[in-house]
């Protein structure tokens, strides 16, 4: 009777709360268990040193960006010239598409200006440019030389000789024909000769032949040599 009476007078009640609070505990030790451990720096290397490194790594990764934007902005203004090269060293080019030398024609001074101007502001190399800080300025001077060529090519492609008068027409079919004789490796020296100074004749005052394109045209008169052997160089300061 006496252990009824002490198990009836027992605060039995108390095991809930143990429980849970044994429970609790038993959770917590199992999170700190599965928990992974915080990262921390190599053994021997302070916290404030890998940051630095961090940073330097950065820098470097930064200016290589930098430095590849810097050719590709570059390779774009060389691909710009080499386009008009195409014009300035071939004559007959020229004679098709007169308007690309014409200063009468405002689009044909926009790019030749544009031209002017990207071309003075080309660094020696991309690192040079980042030294002087003149990415920027360069940049936008490449893409309006850019864009005013496109402008000025696409409206010489689309007019050819219409704008110009019927003789200057006629003159410029004369000049066409005869300078298949002057670049003809089958025509004798004295024919290439004669075909290509009443080429010079029709043209003048109707177009401008770049000192480029008069340089290849005499070689080729001069050596007999076939068409497309005269290739355009590269223009100046190009890599």
């Amino acid at each position: 009777m006496v252990g009824m009476e002490h198990w009836a007078t027992f605060p039995w009640w108390l095991i809930f709360p143990v429980w849970a609070l044994a429970g609790s505990g038993f959770a917590a030790r199992r999170r700190r268990r599965l928990r992974l451990p915080p990262l921390e720096p190599p053994v021997g290397v302070p916290p404030t040193a890998s940051r630095r490194t961090d940073a330097r790594a950065e820098q470097r990764a930064q200016r290589e960006r930098q430095l590849a934007a810097a050719r590709q902005l570059i390779a774009d203004h060389d691909a710009v010239n080499g386009r008009w090269l195409a014009y300035e060293l071939d004559v007959a080019k020229l004679i098709d598409f007169p308007m690309m030398t014409d200063v009468r024609q405002p689009l044909t001074v926009d790019f030749i200006r544009a031209k002017r101007t990207a071309d003075g502001l080309r660094p020696a190399g991309a690192e040079a440019l980042l030294a002087d800080d003149g990415v920027a300025e360069y940049r936008d001077a490449v893409r309006r030389y850019e864009v005013a060529f496109d402008l000025a090519e696409r409206e010489a492609v689309r007019v050819r000789d219409s704008q110009y008068a019927q003789e200057e027409r006629r003159r410029l079919a004369h000049a066409r024909q005869l300078l298949r004789v002057a670049v003809d490796p089958a025509a004798t020296a004295n024919e290439r000769q004669v075909a290509y100074g009443r080429v010079r004749r029709e043209l003048e005052g109707i177009i401008v032949l770049p000192a480029e394109a008069v340089a290849a045209l005499e070689r080729r008169v001069l050596l007999g040599l076939p068409p497309g052997t005269d290739q355009p160089r590269p223009a100046d300061g190009a890599a």
